[in-house]
């Protein structure tokens, strides 16, 4: 949901709207059809961006953009994401597709601020009433830091380390991820905020610490990864679901990137001390890393069992190579020399890591791979196992481990067309039934879904975003003042992972806003041939290839607004505010249109509806008291074709027993967005009972309801 109900953005959206300029598309849903390709060429530009950001470079027709890929919920998206289009449609397509669920997977806890689910629907293992889990959180972190409104993602951060999400239910790199923020943005205060509890948490993972072995080990259910090798043998091959306790690359990795990041925040902060302690925590953990889990034998970094039983013994390696072992190149733990990077080479092999269809989390040689064994006991279908399917959450580290080694080493195994062909390969995992769809799992061999559970649609379990800014298109922030752009595309145009152009546009970059254009023969953008990096609109580097370009910026604030918060929202479905309904009460469907989060797909309908009616219908909540209000944000829901918006409404509220309809001041004439954010203002009121009363013809659902007031605005770490 946007920062505020009006924005600039919103503003320009709605004079198109109401004058019907465009038909409404359903981007994202299955009835909606659409597969939207990348922008046609077109001569005039668009709008300047708004004033407090300076003057972007606008080649790209944002709004027609917006419109084709979100239909009326557009204004948000222009407000906030860095515009993108490629030669490759598919690229494009999965690109916006990847800011819905992004979008979708923010949760609005009104004074609290927002954090990020990994699943739509709710899951027992998830850290209740939010709905989060600290394993996914460097997700939404990386994707987010490119978001103009920083703001959802400084305020997960917050949750994090101030409100419990980083609850150490499973290994993870949340420190790592902050510091990686911190790199795009620049600022420092925020960025130390969280020393004190980021050394809590890292020193509480001492429990899973190996003093003479200098390792950390973890039972593979705790890494996110059960039925992996390590689980399924130590249980003889007959299950895998728990057990297996190793040392493992991932958590060591995790543990190394948190204590460099630590150091670096700590530097930053003038703690020399503390910096020097982490920073040789760090190194210590990279040389028994590199030393101990690198397997001479499958020149490959692999687990070690931590314990012994019948079945494995202590500090033995396992007995196949794992798409984690990648794991160390996501936070450049190996050194560019000794060979290592020959590890790759079984990512490149169809025999063994590369699957046709994704990227296999075991070799097909393992005799357990891809063995089911575990089903959902209410629908009998498959659950989750890594060992085999192919997984975005390690394809997407993978990913991110590939562009460091094409980036950060000298070898001669990985090329920019290997990184564009398994982005490309990631990005078609998206496409269910021919519509985009991100699932938790797949068969590599053969693109089909696994679990394909109700909760599995539109899950946030991996990055995509951040793979083409900080990937394909190469934007890579440093420590100090200057940037690095390097795009991962193979120069020869005869390689079919070639990128004819590329277009990324005003991606908020320490107060600036940059933008990077390849072009191989010039003629799509009409502006020169060769790759070319703005900043607020200048070129400030050019080659007339694909190159290593790098670029200096000075740190300068970055604009922000106040937040308004939301007053209607009810997470945990308790307490006030009560929501209720002229009719179709169910609870959970009440509850659901105030819980603070916000879609439209069709195969994941959501909210409080009611089915066609020849009158009135209308959604009410009592607060604990008398609240003032004088905004609201409503989004309904449509299908194209039973379900609809409402024709028109009205905000009442409650006095001396009668219902009165506020006075509005935003002069509203227009039909009511259906798929899109509807907005309000009115001259303020004091109530404790406030609903929206709907007029309609056909079925209804009020997909979320947020309430508003301006005297509740709060700065930027309110």
């Amino acid at each position: 949901m946007s920062a505020s109900p009006d924005t600039p953005s919103r503003r320009r959206f709605m004079k198109l709207a109401a004058g019907a300029t465009f038909a409404p598309l359903l981007v994202g849903t299955r009835n909606a059809g659409s597969t939207p390709t990348g922008a046609a060429d077109h001569d005039g530009a668009e709008a300047p961006a708004p004033a407090e950001w300076g003057d972007g470079t606008r080649v790209l027709d944002h709004q027609r953009l917006a419109e084709a890929h979100f239909g009326n919920d557009a204004p948000w998206y222009l407000d906030n994401i860095p515009f993108f289009e490629a030669s490759d449609a598919r690229l494009t397509q999965v690109y916006y597709y990847r800011w819905q669920v992004f979008r979708a997977h923010i949760r609005d806890l009104g004074a609290h601020g927002h954090v990020f689910t990994e699943f739509l629907d709710a899951v027992s293992w998830e850290r209740k009433p939010y709905g989060t889990l600290n394993d996914s959180a460097i997700f939404p972190i990386h994707d987010g830091r490119w978001l103009r409104d920083r703001r959802y993602v400084d305020r997960f951060i917050d949750y994090l380390y101030e409100g419990g999400g980083n609850d150490r239910h499973f290994s993870e790199s949340i420190a790592d991820a902050v510091h990686a923020h911190y790199l795009v943005h620049g600022d420092e205060r925020r960025a130390v905020r969280h020393l004190a509890a980021m050394k809590y948490v890292f020193n509480r993972w001492d429990d899973h610490y190996d003093f003479d072995k200098r390792l950390y080990w973890v039972e593979p259910l705790y890494d996110a990864t059960e039925y992996t090798i390590a689980s399924i043998d130590a249980s003889g091959g007959t299950d895998g679901f728990s057990g297996g306790q190793a040392f493992r690359p991932s958590i060591n990795t995790y543990m190394f990137a948190n204590a460099r990041a630590i150091a670096r925040l700590c530097r930053l902060s003038g703690d020399e001390r503390a910096a020097a302690w982490y920073t040789g925590r760090a190194q210590d953990l990279r040389e028994r890393i590199v030393k101990d889990l690198w397997n001479p034998d499958f020149l490959h970094f692999t687990d070690r069992y931590q314990v012994s039983n019948t079945h494995v013994h202590y500090w033995d390696f396992i007995r196949g190579r794992e798409l984690v072992g990648y794991l160390p190149w996501y936070a450049n733990v190996p050194p560019d020399r000794g060979g290592y990077a020959q590890a790759w080479r079984h990512l490149l092999s169809p025999q063994q890591l590369r699957g046709a269809y994704g990227m296999r989390t075991v070799e097909p040689s393992y005799p357990h791979y891809m063995h089911q064994y575990r089903y959902d006991q209410a629908t009998g279908r498959p659950e989750c196992q890594w060992n085999g399917p192919a997984w975005p959450f390690q394809t997407a580290q993978a990913l991110t481990g590939m562009a460091n080694l094409l980036n950060d080493y000298s070898q001669d195994v990985v090329t920019p067309s290997h990184y564009a062909m398994f982005l490309r390969q990631f990005a078609d995992l998206h496409m269910l039934d021919g519509h985009p769809d991100i699932q938790e799992d797949y068969n590599p061999d053969t693109g089909r879904v696994i679990v394909g559970l109700p909760r599995s649609h539109h899950y946030y379990h991996s990055s995509f975003v951040d793979l083409v800014i900080n990937g394909l298109v190469g934007v890579r922030p440093g420590e100090g003042d200057t940037l690095v752009v390097r795009p991962l595309v193979p120069p020869d145009a005869s390689d079919p992972h070639h990128l004819a152009w590329f277009m990324l546009e005003n991606v908020p970059v320490r107060g600036h806003l940059l933008s990077v254009q390849w072009d191989a023969d010039g003629r799509r953008y009409q502006r020169g041939a060769g790759l070319s990096v703005y900043l607020d609109g200048k070129r400030v580097a050019h080659a007339a290839g694909l190159a290593r370009l790098q670029v200096s910026l000075s740190t300068r604030q970055e604009p922000t607004s106040p937040r308004r918060i939301n007053r209607a929202v009810n997470v945990s479905g308790k307490g006030y505010p009560i929501p209720s309904a002229s009719r179709h009460t169910d609870p959970a469907e009440l509850y659901a249109a105030v819980d603070g989060r916000l879609w439209f797909f069709d195969n994941m309908v959501r909210g409080w509806g009611v089915d066609a009616s020849l009158g009135d219908d209308w959604f009410a909540l009592e607060f604990a008291g008398p609240v003032t209000l004088d905004a609201m944000e409503a989004a309904f829901f449509a299908d194209g074709k039973l379900v609809e918006a409402p024709q028109r409404y009205e905000i009442q509220y409650r006095h001396h027993g009668q219902w009165f309809s506020v006075t509005r001041t935003d002069g509203a004439s227009r039909p009511v967005l259906a798929n899109g954010v509807e907005t309000a203002r009115w001259t303020a009121a004091t109530a404790r009972h406030w609903r929206l009363r709907l007029w309609h013809r056909s079925a209804l659902r009020l997909v979320d309801w947020r309430l508003y007031s301006s005297n509740t605005e709060v700065a930027l770490d309110g």
